[in-house]
């Protein structure tokens, strides 16, 4: 199916999408915060994708791709990947800290 991964980007983005709303980890009302964590993983990880693609030392089956490819032959899906993946795991790491508030997690914005 030429749309698995995008799919699977967007379950993953369905799936903890009501932590903000239910749990109100206001992770989206933070958007300067979020794109300051965004910006860099999809710098330094696209990056090197980019650079493992120039070289022929990775791919990406077409059979689990849309088809669109961005500039340098990288696929809208792992664009999408380097936003999705990070975004999903700040919501879950906010959700555990809304249910256990006590909980710091070497944050130097709480303590």
């Amino acid at each position: 199916m030429h749309a698995t991964y995008l799919l699977l980007l967007v379950a993953c983005f369905v799936g903890t999408l009501p932590l903000e709303f239910v749990l109100h980890t206001r992770v989206y009302a933070q958007w300067l915060r979020l794109l300051g964590t965004l910006i860099p993983v999809v710098i330094v990880f696209g990056g090197w994708d980019l650079l493992a693609i120039h070289q022929h030392t990775w791919h990406y089956n077409g059979r689990y791709l849309v088809g669109v490819t961005l500039p340098g032959r990288l696929p809208l899906e792992e664009l999408l990947f380097f936003l999705v993946i990070p975004t999903c795991s700040i919501l879950a790491l906010e959700a555990v800290r809304a249910r256990q508030p006590d909980w710091f997690a070497d944050d130097p914005v709480q303590q």
